[in-house]
């Protein structure tokens, strides 16, 4: 990043908002609508000055979990850093503070309690469900 830097919630709340009501499609068969409210990724990555070499985000959470994506998941305009859900503030049992929510991916992509972004040009698959060995993909387009 050309300017790493810190955002509070108070921060991510200050840049332009979006709100989408899109289906949450879980691994384990169920699905759900709701509208989830909160700043696009690609607004708060090109505030931080995405380099070029850049291919892959990573997301770090207060309970430990991990996840990463590809840029172009990123940069989708419906991937958002979401802090409201169904017209209020997050709830924690949807991830509040914050949760990323990636519309493009199953619902183990959409991290919970998310307090930690990394910006890199190396692949890491960091998410837990998604070991190989757990029958999980890297990416679950859908």
């Amino acid at each position: 990043m050309a300017r790493p830097g810190s955002y509070s919630l108070s921060d991510l709340q200050h840049f332009p908002a979006r709100t989408q009501i899109t289906k949450h499609s879980c691994e384990e068969g169920w699905s759900a609508i709701a509208e989830w409210t909160g700043v696009p990724l690609r607004t708060v990555l090109e505030a931080a000055g995405i380099r070029p070499s850049a291919r892959f985000v990573s997301f770090y959470a207060f309970d430990d979990d991990a996840e990463s994506i590809d840029m172009l998941d990123a940069l989708h305009p419906q991937t958002i850093l979401a802090y409201g859900m169904n017209g209020g503030d997050l709830p924690i049992a949807h991830g509040a503070p914050l949760r990323l929510r990636v519309e493009r991916q199953l619902g183990y992509k959409s991290l919970k309690f998310l307090h930690r972004i990394v910006v890199t040009d190396r692949f890491e698959d960091l998410g837990k469900l998604s070991e190989p060995r757990n029958g999980w993909a890297w990416y679950v387009g859908i």
